[in-house]
């Protein structure tokens, strides 16, 4: 019996023409919305297998190994809080301040024989910063932060690569700062950290970015100095900051929108390799110049800029840092200096694994044995 009811369906099947059903009656599949979607994290180590491994050659493996680990944080003291106390805490644990650290070794007495040469201004750190890591080869985590006696939060969890940009924009007491691309606010609190801001701007044209900037400074600042107008958020075109704010800021940080590395292999939210982002990532570079021509043009002449990123690619770094100056001089008749960061690198080279091969400015690579980055960052002077 069974086999007579095989042999009809399969003569059924023989006679049955498909050719012959009516259009409207044809079931089409429709494969973009039935087929799986390739991974944005795959498409980003796909172009990232591309060009890195161009880019770095030999070294592009190790990276590659620690981006697709676990990253390392750091844990920046609030010195709102009872910071004495939350550094003996973190101390407790075996976490270093890699800042301190990095200063003690800095301040050095010389050879005998030899007599220290005074350091150019532009070698200055912004002060007041603590950030303790643990040691290399140390993958220990930090407990979350909690809230305080004193009303905040006592540390503050980062990649404590983020805080080199804000280390080497050298803030002095009593400057005025703009950080163009504030959100989510890492950097904008230890701008506030060092306590040299007689006033801070920050500045993101994503409203619901500048709502986590927002959250973060209610969380971890004092009601009194937020209500003393020394932090302004905005939402503004950043491209624009040069027209609005020309000639007005001692210190600028252009902490730009990038193709963030490491999250876009971890995410699938908000990750720029989706393919109906694909317009928006090819023309990055270009947005960036943009940001960094307008916080350029928002300095005061003989002010400092910070240019960075979160991205390994030199297409997103060194060559926006050169379109950006030849713009200046090109379409403003303004001269731009980049510092020479060799001496930051020296400092923080034994918490941090730098590139070696990064023609202009600092790149900090990740690597198992400390896994932060990346990070990209530049210093420049508006000489005119």
């Amino acid at each position: 019996m069974a086999a007579l009811v095989v042999s009809g369906f399969r003569d059924l099947l023989k006679r049955a023409d498909f050719a012959k059903v009516l259009r409207r009656h044809r079931h089409k599949k429709k494969w973009a919305a039935t087929e799986p979607k390739f991974p944005a994290t795959r498409l980003a180590l796909q172009n990232f297998d591309m060009t890195y491994s161009v880019q770095f050659g030999d070294l592009w493996p190790s990276i590659r190994v620690s981006l697709l680990s676990e990253q390392k944080y750091g844990a920046l003291v609030n010195n709102f809080a009872a910071c004495d106390h939350v550094s003996a805490e973190l101390e407790q644990l075996h976490a270093r301040d890699f800042v301190n650290k990095a200063h003690s070794h800095g301040e050095l007495e010389p050879e005998s024989g030899q007599t220290a040469a005074p350091s150019p201004a532009s070698w200055a750190c912004s002060p007041n910063l603590r950030c303790f890591t643990f040691t290399r080869g140390d993958v220990s985590r930090f407990p979350p932060a909690r809230l305080g006696s004193l009303g905040v939060m006592d540390y503050y969890l980062m990649d404590a690569a983020s805080l080199l940009p804000v280390l080497a924009l050298g803030l002095q007491p009593g400057d005025t700062v703009l950080d163009l691309c504030a959100a989510p606010g890492g950097k904008t609190l230890a701008l506030l950290q060092t306590g040299c801001c007689r006033n801070l701007a920050a500045n993101d044209l994503s409203t619901s970015r500048t709502g986590r900037l927002q959250k973060v400074l209610h969380s971890y600042v004092p009601k009194d100095v937020r209500d003393k107008s020394q932090v302004r958020v905005t939402s503004w075109d950043g491209r624009k900051w040069g027209e609005l704010e020309g000639d007005t800021y001692d210190r600028v940080l252009v902490d730009v929108p990038c193709t963030t590395d490491r999250h876009s292999l971890h995410e699938e939210e908000n990750n720029i390799f989706q393919r109906s982002r694909k317009k928006e990532r090819q023309m990055l570079p270009m947005l960036q110049v943009q940001l960094l021509a307008a916080g350029l043009l928002a300095t005061k002449p003989g002010g400092y800029v910070i240019y960075s990123t979160c991205s390994l690619s030199h297409l997103q770094n060194e060559y926006v840092v050169q379109g950006a100056i030849e713009l200046l001089a090109n379409q403003y008749n303004i001269e731009v200096r980049v510092e020479d960061l060799t001496h930051f690198r020296k400092l923080f080279m034994d918490t941090f694994f730098f590139s070696p091969s990064c023609q202009v400015g600092e790149l900090v690579i990740p690597n198992l044995m400390a896994n932060f980055g990346p990070m990209y960052f530049c210093k420049m002077c508006r000489l005119t």
